[in-house]
């Protein structure tokens, strides 16, 4: 048996048209060559539908949301097997308390999107098939007694507890996940030791980078993002949104330490919190919003330090951060905070005890440059491709069904 022979239903926290790349969305590509790969999103809620109607994402999407119509969709650059689909609207319920109401909502929703799943089985005669939960913890616990995947793979990516949205009920419902599933992956070291106090099979398998899109910056010439014209300084730059996990204070010491340096952040405004330490009242803070991710190597070319100022916290000590590979795959020095275990990139990266060494920290980082340590860099990033996590998590797949079918025989 080869892990080919399986058919993968994966159901995704993250949707696939999301301005913003995951891991999930990533690996689900490159499993996709292989393999077919039905990509079912995080349902829409009636709530996201009346709020949000004239987007783009529920536009897109309206037949299949509303009518259970044209549910599939294939997207133009991805592989032929890969098949996105779109479960009917669910029921907005996290608002609710834990009890008897919302585990009967939670039912119901469940049996929308298991509604979907049995759909995908029949209409493409799928017979064995790997059923892949990607952190979306809130549906699929009351799924039938049926439902008989070959393979049930968990994949954790966060702390759950330490967000107060997910926190109301997803603990209690990951941890039962993770009790259920076959398999169970963490994204970190620290996420490994927590999920491996109640699952026996917890495998480490980190997030890496689009290796293809962010070594542009390190092999190619590419042209200057208009927001960085007329800019004459040396350039500290971050990229992703600005969200809870950032310290705030320390990308505004970071711009006055280095006020003859310019610090360019590129991403949403997902946290207000950034206005409230006056990071827009500084002369050489500039925002250039979002940008897809084919934009972002351009950014990254010019970017002569790159910095990751995360709180440290339980919530990013369970952390492996996408950008950190996607930063060193474009060559670039990287200074981070030291909210996490990551010693595996020690020797090609600069961790900070404290902010007063983070701040420091970076004009060393920027005269020590050297086209010997982009290369480094690169090489180390290199290893961290998705098509790399891929292999990976076919080989954990296929032990667990190689030893599943030693038991049986």
């Amino acid at each position: 048996m080869k892990f080919e022979d399986f058919d993968i239903i994966l159901f995704a926290l993250p949707r696939w048209d999301a301005i913003y790349s995951s891991g999930t969305f990533c690996t689900a590509k490159e499993l996709a060559k292989s393999n077919r790969v039905f990509y079912i999103d995080h349902p829409f809620t009636w709530k996201d539908y009346f709020n949000n109607k004239s987007s783009d994402e529920i536009r897109n999407r309206t037949d299949a949301l509303l009518h259970g119509k044209n549910i599939y969709r294939k997207v133009k650059g991805l592989p032929e097997k890969f098949t996105a689909v779109t479960t009917k609207l669910t029921l907005p319920i996290n608002f609710l308390p834990e009890g008897k109401l919302y585990n009967l909502l939670s039912k119901r929703n469940d049996k929308i999107v298991y509604k979907t799943v049995e759909r995908i089985i029949k209409e493409n005669k799928i017979e064995k098939f790997i059923y892949f939960n990607s952190f979306d913890p809130f549906y699929g616990l009351t799924f039938p007694s049926s439902f008989k995947p070959y393979v049930f793979v968990y994949k954790t990516s966060d702390d759950i507890s330490q967000e107060e949205y997910t926190a109301k009920h997803g603990v209690r419902m990951e941890e039962e996940m993770v009790k259920r599933a076959d398999i169970v992956l963490a994204t970190s070291v620290e996420l490994t030791r927590i999920k491996s106090e109640i699952s026996y099979n917890v495998h480490y398998l980190p997030n890496a980078a689009s290796i293809e899109i962010f070594e542009r910056a390190y092999r190619e010439q590419l042209a200057k993002p208009k927001e960085l014209e007329n800019i004459n300084t040396k350039i500290i730059g971050y990229m992703g949104a600005l969200s809870t996990r950032i310290n705030y204070e320390l990308f505004k010491k970071t711009a006055e330490y280095h006020s003859d340096k310019t610090l360019v952040l590129v991403g949403s405004k997902d946290n207000p919190h950034y206005k409230h330490v006056g990071l827009e009242d500084l002369d050489n803070v500039i925002f250039t919003g979002p940008k897809k991710i084919e934009q972002l190597p351009n950014y990254l070319q010019y970017f002569d330090c790159t910095i990751i100022p995360f709180e440290i916290s339980k919530l990013t000590k369970s952390i492996y951060p996408l950008k950190l590979n996607e930063y060193l795959a474009g060559g670039k020095p990287v200074v981070l905070t030291d909210f996490a275990n990551l010693d595996e990139f020690k020797d090609v990266v600069y961790i900070a005890d404290n902010e007063d060494q983070f701040v420091n920290l970076i004009n060393r980082a920027i005269e020590e440059d050297s086209d010997e340590l982009k290369l480094r860099r690169y090489k180390v990033a290199s290893g961290n491709s998705w098509s790399a996590r891929a292999e990976q998590f076919k080989q954990i797949v296929m032990n667990f069904i190689n030893k599943k079918e030693k038991s049986v025989s």
